[in-house]
């Protein structure tokens, strides 16, 4: 496998959460939504190398993926039921908007590198190792409430970290 099918799986993998639940806002049916998805992938190999990498390659694949639909309507064009241009065009527009989350999820990674040892391990011990409070104050020779109190303040910074870097990016409004 070359070098750019690799890259188009990737981000394909990536994206495809998102374009399924686009597709079946339309089509309302899962094997009418995993045949256009199926098209759509296809598509998004075929066409790879008009990707421009600048673009959000989930609003270039919901681009595909609104071509497909259309297709498959025009096939079904007897249903009553179907979306016009207008109708697909607005889906097509909102699914293909980054999720604030998304982007948030972004920042915590920066933020985490950002926090002291004795934090980053804090966390460590809670989330990767799924151990509770008073677990962790044993480990740590603390008491469990201070164990608590410590991980609420880790939170509240890393909470203030990604608010701040979100509001800096433009992603979060007062």
């Amino acid at each position: 496998m070359d070098e750019q099918t690799r890259q188009a799986a990737r981000l394909w993998a990536l994206a495809q959460p998102a374009v399924s639940a686009f597709v079946l806002s339309l089509t309302r049916d899962f094997q009418d939504r995993d045949d256009v998805l199926q098209e759509t992938a296809v598509a998004v190999l075929e066409s790879f190398h008009r990707y421009n990498p600048e673009q959000s390659f989930v609003g270039w694949a919901i681009g595909i993926a609104r071509n497909q639909v259309r297709l498959h309507f025009r096939r079904l064009g007897r249903d009553r039921l179907v979306f016009d241009s207008e109708a697909i065009d607005a889906l097509s527009h909102a699914f293909s908007q980054e999720p604030e989350s998304d982007r948030r999820l972004d920042y915590l990674a920066d933020c985490f590198s950002e926090l002291d040892r004795k934090s980053r391990e804090l966390c460590r011990l809670r989330y990767e190792g799924d151990r509770k409070p008073a677990a962790m104050g044993e480990l740590l020779g603390m008491g469990a409430n201070a164990v608590a109190k410590a991980l609420q303040r880790v939170r509240q910074n890393l909470r203030d970290c990604i608010e701040g870097k979100a509001r800096v990016a433009g992603v979060l409004h007062e």
